[in-house]
């Protein structure tokens, strides 16, 4: 999919327009021609034969009166014969972004996305920037439940650009989402680059919109947290509670809850990060939002696992998968199906969770099922590959096989390094270097845990350069 798909030069709306004064001839040679009027009877008594030629011809742009008059015999509005736009036609547009998010909220991404997309080629032609990327931006976030990271990320970078000329506030849903779809493909360096960029850009020129920075505040948590770098994280999550006082948008202080849940789990404070997520979840299911309350049921199966209730933990996750897979966001349902795999395994599960894990890495799957999920690899969920890849060493080395479990490892350490995930790698170099030292190989041991105690020393803080600087409160 590119830009020019949705509206390039050459169309209204998409770089070089026609000279307007020709272009409003045009209808009204048209809008004649199908009134079945002469120049006479149309310009009559106001105006001349010679006139309505001349505006017909292009010749000349019609004044604000004639515009009026000739509108008015002509059965049109002003504003239509003026830029061809049907009255009314943005606020309908508006009302069609409203039903295609709550069909987002509550359907498929596809189906979301194919009335995004109906409303984007209508704003194209008619020359409605403001439309047209509210409607990209609502076909990004439908492109990225479906796990197409690519043509998502082309989607937020051409809001972005569409919005140029507006105050950055306007352009930061279009930044998060871009930074989402980094994310996603384990660029959690760039995710947070990005994210940080335009913190700062916001405080240092004085645009201190509070949904706007609580919106970018609760982004970075989940890539700083993938990375390791846990005391920033928490002070996101810090900052984004002291903004929420100020901020009236439900869903925004409901991401925020679930962002903050992530901070409270790595601490140790089960219970608060459960009342947050419950917190969360509650305006979710007010608002109806069917992928991010399957989100937060996603996040409480972590949470049970964390505090070692496994049974709790996999209801909560199997609740995740099953509103995911019939939402048919495809990449996130995957991505549970990991985290199921690892508490199925720890319960004694273990051929039920390798039966997860091997058509997620493989595509082995039942030719229904194969339509349905597409297969998670290095540059779509590359944090989850690498914990499959882990998961699946480890059943190996419990049913003896260390050959198979080295494979595995190894085969999710560059996955986990290239994205950063720093905590994840120094996790997965003890298991390798144990596994190394078990069978006798003690040199090739010390090298992957010296590799290992590398990732540890600097959890993602060194590498991110300075913290944004906080809003003034």
């Amino acid at each position: 999919m590119t830009e020019s798909g949705l509206g390039g030069p050459g169309r209204p709306g998409g770089g070089v327009r026609l000279d307007e004064a020709a272009e409003i001839g045009r209808r009204v040679l048209r809008l004649r021609t199908e009134l079945g009027l002469t120049q006479k009877q149309l310009a009559r008594p106001a105006y001349t034969p010679a006139y309505v030629s001349t505006v017909e011809s292009g010749k000349a742009r019609p004044s604000e009166a004639a515009l009026r008059y000739l509108a008015e015999r002509l059965g049109v509005t002003p504003e239509e014969l003026a830029t061809g736009r049907p009255a009314r036609l943005a606020a309908e547009l508006r009302l069609r972004l409203t039903d295609a998010r709550r069909a987002l909220a509550t359907g498929t991404p596809k189906d979301a996305a194919a009335l995004f997309r109906a409303v984007c080629g209508e704003a194209v032609e008619h020359a409605l920037p403001e439309e047209r990327a509210a409607a990209l931006l609502g076909l990004g976030e439908c492109l990225l439940e479906s796990g197409d990271l690519d043509d998502a990320h082309e989607c937020f970078t051409s809001v972005e650009r569409l919005l140029a000329d507006e105050p950055l506030p306007r352009r930061v849903p279009a930044i998060r989402g871009r930074a989402n779809a980094h994310r996603l493909t384990g660029e959690l360096r760039y995710a947070c680059h990005l994210l940080e960029t335009a913190l700062d850009q916001l405080n240092a020129s004085g645009l201190h919109d509070p949904d706007a920075l609580l919106l970018l505040y609760s982004a970075s948590i989940a890539p700083y947290m993938d990375m390791g770098a846990h005391e920033r994280a928490a002070h996101a999550a810090e900052l984004a509670l002291a903004l929420s006082p100020r901020v009236d948008d439900p869903a925004l202080l409901a991401g925020m809850h679930r962002g903050v849940a992530r901070t409270l789990i790595a601490q140790g404070r089960i219970a608060e990060a459960d009342a947050s997520l419950a917190r969360a979840q509650g305006l979710y299911q007010q608002l109806h939002i069917r992928t991010e309350l399957a989100h937060c049921h996603w996040m409480r199966g972590y949470v049970h696992a964390q505090d070692g209730d496994l049974e709790r933990a996999e209801s909560e996750l199997r609740t995740a998968h099953d509103m995911l897979t019939a939402k048919r966001a495809a990449l996130y349902a995957d991505q549970v199906e990991v985290e199921l795999a690892d508490v199925l395994r720890r319960r004694g599960k273990v051929q039920e969770a390798e039966a997860l894990l091997r058509p997620l890495l493989t595509g082995d799957r039942e030719p229904a099922e194969t339509a349905r999920t597409p297969v998670l690899r290095s540059g779509r969920g590359a944090v989850h590959v690498g914990a499959a890849h882990r998961l699946l060493g480890l059943i190996a080395e419990e049913c003896g096989d260390t050959a198979a479990a080295e494979e595995h490892y190894r085969a999710g350490l560059p996955l986990l390094e290239r994205a950063g995930a720093a905590g994840d790698v120094a996790a997965l170099c003890c298991l390798l270097g144990d596994l190394l030292r078990r069978t006798g190989r003690t040199e090739a041991a010390l090298d992957v845990y010296r590799t290992g105690l590398a990732h540890r020393a600097t959890p993602g803080t060194t590498t991110l350069g300075s913290a944004p600087a906080p809003p003034p409160m």
